[in-house]
């Protein structure tokens, strides 16, 4: 059976962000994951997960200027420092939250650098992060975007991601397949999350196409839940969808699916 946690970035937006952890308790949540909560102290947010049952389930290593549009500094060449200084942030971070995975944001490329480039500043990030992490007892994900909703994305399709994870060459680096986000760029979801399940360590899921409650739109979740589970699967699945009124208006799937 699923096991789903509430992305607080995007459910729950009607309160401010420490209030959202009490919100998805009361919504029937017990995990929790979000972009990254660097705003407050992790003794803060380690206090509001106890006091509301929850497990923090995921974030995201520093991703640069958000509010700016930056979406992760991974493959961008002049900010390998920050990246690496990064690091130790999130290693702080998940020590004091009880969190065992963190994602990795490869970032939005830059016109001026090439491909090429790009992905070898994002393979050395990637194995200076795997390696850090591993001693700490955390593992590092990576998540391919769609090019849609976030345009000049460098990570977009699962193959892409998988051929970068070989480069790396590390045990301490898996995937996170978006089921929304492949959907759009790949489709193809059953067979690829059969053939993939050994390097995936995380799910994030949305309706389709408008990124939605998950039991709006095309895709059938009833039934690649029932195929995830079939696998061995024993991970969270992260709700990341943009609710249609209020997230607890939108919340009857929670209960449909679980």
């Amino acid at each position: 059976m699923p096991r789903f946690a509430a992305n607080l970035t995007m459910l729950f937006n009607e309160y401010p962000f420490l209030e959202r952890f009490g919100a998805a308790a009361r919504g029937g949540f017990r995990g929790v994951e979000y972009v990254g909560a660097y705003d407050y102290p992790p003794e803060q947010i380690a206090e509001l997960l106890h006091a509301n049952g929850l497990t923090q389930v995921l974030f995201n290593m520093p991703a640069g200027n958000w509010a700016a549009g930056e979406r992760g500094i991974g493959c961008l060449p002049d900010r390998v420092g920050e990246f690496q200084d990064s690091v130790e942030t999130t290693i702080r971070y998940a020590r004091v939250l009880g969190n065992t995975q963190v994602n990795c944001l490869a970032g939005v490329k830059p016109e001026a650098v090439s491909a090429a480039r790009a992905e070898e500043t994002f393979v050395g990030n990637l194995r200076f992060a795997a390696a850090k992490l591993a001693d700490a007892g955390i593992t590092l994900i990576a998540e391919p975007i769609n090019s849609y909703d976030m345009p000049g994305f460098f990570l977009n399709r699962s193959a892409q991601a998988i051929a970068i994870f070989d480069k790396v060459g590390s045990d301490n680096l898996k995937l996170q397949y978006d089921i929304y986000h492949m959907q759009r760029m790949e489709g193809e979801l059953a067979a690829t999350i059969e053939r993939l399940m050994p390097r995936i360590n995380h799910f994030q899921i949305a309706g389709n196409p408008k990124r939605t409650e998950p039991d709006q739109g095309e895709i059938n979740y009833p039934f690649l839940f029932d195929l995830i589970d079939g696998l061995g699967y024993q991970g969270w699945i992260g709700a990341e969808y943009k609710p249609v009124t209020t997230t607890e208006a939108g919340l009857g799937w929670l209960k449909k699916f679980s």
